[in-house]
């Protein structure tokens, strides 16, 4: 069992998502940097739709009330177990009584802590993904009790620490595809999309990234259509919404653009203030 001394901002379970249920109105949520999620049980040699932990902002807590092992990635809140440095992208071997902590922003948004054996919560339609409406918590609570699986004497960790490309962390440009409703744009809309460095506002969650700048439009209202994470709505107030992992499953506003997976990942790293440019 991993015990939760302080839950942070934002910490939630997430695997690789909730598959299949759209058509009844249940969002995919999962992981929001998949990539780094991946990574902490490529690691630990993890199935890869293994439950981890998603801290935003860092300041969780843990107690690890059993033997495990480790690996932290993602976002860089200096991490330590039992008040000593530990590295990122490396699997960390923890004993019974351990505290793992975290410290003052470095890089990033969002980190993940994936254990050997992934956790082991309840599978709700088939996923461990936490979301409000379909899980009985969509955040962990201080003294929430997540249970892991027992250590197998056998198990050798991997020595080897992954060197994650700082782009991933830094990078201002956000790949994208032209979305069903870009022909509605004009050219002077479509120069401003691709010109534009635009900036993420206070308004931006687990479901979607709303954006400062504005393109303005007069489009009437559509029929409501389908949506994905990554896809990007342009509203008749001229504002930008990203969509992320929690987004719904319909929208009414034109779908302008739609970002590529990677884009996704490179996109949860950023917060209110840090610009991008959208890159065709």
């Amino acid at each position: 069992m991993i015990k939760v001394l302080a839950s942070g901002i934002y910490s939630s379970i997430q695997d690789i998502g909730r598959k299949g249920f759209r058509k009844i109105g249940v969002p995919i949520s999962g992981t929001m940097d998949a990539f780094s999620a991946q990574l902490a049980n490529h690691l630990l040699r993890n199935k890869e739709d293994a439950a981890v932990i998603e801290v935003t902002f860092g300041g969780c807590k843990l107690e690890f009330l059993t033997d495990t092992f480790v690996c932290i990635t993602g976002a860089d809140f200096f991490p330590k177990l039992n008040d000593t440095s530990i590295q990122l992208n490396t699997v960390q071997k923890v004993t019974k009584g351990s505290i793992l902590s975290f410290g003052k922003r470095n890089y990033g948004v969002r980190t993940y802590i994936g254990v050997l054996g992934g956790i082991q919560t309840e599978e709700f339609l088939n996923s461990r993904s936490y979301y409000k409406g379909v899980t009985p918590m969509f955040v962990i609570q201080k003294g929430t009790m997540l249970p892991i699986v027992n250590v197998k004497n056998h198990f050798q960790p991997s020595l080897a620490k992954v060197k994650v490309n700082e782009s991933h962390f830094t990078s201002n440009d956000i790949s994208c595809f032209k979305g069903p409703e870009f022909d509605l744009l004009s050219p002077e809309q479509i120069a401003l999309l691709k010109e534009t460095l635009f900036s993420i506002s206070q308004d931006n969650s687990r479901m979607g990234y709303r954006l400062n700048e504005v393109i303005p439009n007069t489009f009437d209202s559509m029929l409501t259509s389908g949506v994905l994470p990554g896809t990007v709505q342009l509203t008749p107030s001229g504002k930008l919404m990203v969509l992320m992992h929690d987004c719904q499953v319909t929208g009414g506003y034109p779908r302008v653009l739609q970002l590529s997976e990677n884009a996704i990942n490179i996109l949860a790293q950023k917060t209110t203030g840090d610009t991008f440019r959208f890159v065709f």
